[in-house]
């Protein structure tokens, strides 16, 4: 399997002894054209990778925030095809590394290999799918490797440890760490036992280990920095985009603030 964007992103960050920062956005909102100029916005504001939430009316594992982004994009009218043309638009000005946020019914609608394909050909480097359950995974697995892209897999708090060798297994560009049990949205500090977790995880697997689901804020940033490989940063940046104006100073505002948290990331 070539080396995706992702991968080389990792090495790079690996070599700098630096840690990764990823921004998660809802693509098509407020609309697919203005993703474009946010995920460019977000790359100058020092961000390592974007993951892209591909629009689902029945988004279970995210929280207010991030569903009400999904709606906003359907009520804009993305679609699939609009997405991957919006991707297609961001690889003429970037190589940020990009991946998919998606849930299967949005992929397999399509048939899973053809949205594999078309997500390749338009510029994505990998999907975490986040209900695709390990025993029932194989074949989509084998259609993600044949496409050339990254598998990013979830491990939870709930996850026993026999379950989380087998599911590092099926991984490859990272590993996706859930800091605390629920659903996506910012919340005033990193749970307790997200520290213990990541290095858990690290004892099964070489890849890096990226903890999410909860961080909004350039303290929570730098001390999930402190012992993860990565920091995902959702609902805030979402937020941020959302309630600030939709202007050019609008958007460098929100952008600013996630320079802010990126500068605290990459000071660890």
């Amino acid at each position: 399997m070539k080396k995706t964007r992702l991968v080389q992103k990792f090495a790079a960050l690996k070599k700098e002894s630096k840690k990764g920062f990823i921004a998660y956005i809802g693509a098509g909102d407020p609309n697919l054209d203005d993703t474009v100029d946010i995920v460019l916005k977000l790359e100058e504001a020092g961000v390592d990778i974007v993951e892209l939430g591909l629009p689902f009316s029945d988004p279970l594992a995210d929280g207010r925030v991030n569903q009400d982004a999904a709606i906003r994009a359907l009520e804009a009218g993305s679609t699939f095809a609009g997405v991957m043309k919006c991707v297609t638009k961001i690889r003429e000005s970037s190589q940020v590394p990009l991946i998919f946020y998606a849930y299967l019914n949005t992929l397999t609608a399509r048939g899973f290999e053809n949205s594999m394909a078309e997500a390749a050909a338009a510029g994505i480097d990998g999907f975490l799918i986040l209900d695709m359950p390990r025993e029932e995974s194989r074949p989509y697995k084998r259609a993600i490797q044949s496409a050339h892209l990254n598998n990013i897999v979830l491990i939870t708090p709930t996850t026993p440890e026999a379950r989380m060798r087998k599911i590092v297994k099926n991984a490859n560009g990272f590993v996706y760490c859930v800091s605390r049990e629920g659903v996506t949205g910012v919340r005033d500090s990193i749970a307790e036992g997200a520290p213990a977790l990541v290095q858990q995880i690290q004892q099964h697997t070489k890849l890096p280990v990226a903890l999410g689901f909860g961080i909004g804020t350039p303290e929570a940033a730098a001390e999930a920095a402190s012992y993860a490989d990565a920091v995902v940063v959702g609902s805030a940046i979402v937020n941020r985009f959302h309630s600030n104006p939709h202007t050019p100073e609008g958007r460098a505002a929100a952008a600013a603030f996630v320079a802010e948290m990126v500068r605290a990331v990459k000071a660890v």
